[in-house]
């Protein structure tokens, strides 16, 4: 219990060191909107990413070892293995409810055993 919360105070910790970093290198230079928007978007992803990750590794019902996770504007997905259709489906519904996540692609097999 307290290695899961610790990961979730690290995860956090780490995204906002990272969103603090590239705030700092976007405003140290003049840039484009468009480029502006696209580190944006980047630190948004990342921040979810973070946060899914998070959840996952925090969640009872899903055995979450095995998931990758990456996220593109908002589009959440997972690959990997997992145990069993149970805990595909878990998996994906405690990634639904992340803040930031608009919709999931769920990729992951279910392990022969």
């Amino acid at each position: 219990m307290k290695t899961t919360q610790f990961l979730k105070a690290a995860g956090g910790i780490a995204c906002v060191v990272f969103a603090l970093n590239v705030n700092a290198q976007t405003n140290s230079t003049s840039s484009s909107g468009a480029s502006d928007t696209s580190v944006s978007q980047k630190v948004d992803d990342s921040a979810v990413t973070t946060k899914v990750k998070a959840e996952l590794l925090s969640a009872k019902n899903v055995k979450s070892t095995h998931i990758h996770v990456k996220t593109r504007r908002g589009v959440v997905s997972l690959t990997g293995t997992v145990p069993s259709a149970e805990d595909k489906t878990a998996a994906e519904e405690v990634v639904k409810e992340v803040s930031g996540v608009a919709s999931v692609k769920n990729h992951l097999k279910i392990a022969a055993k």
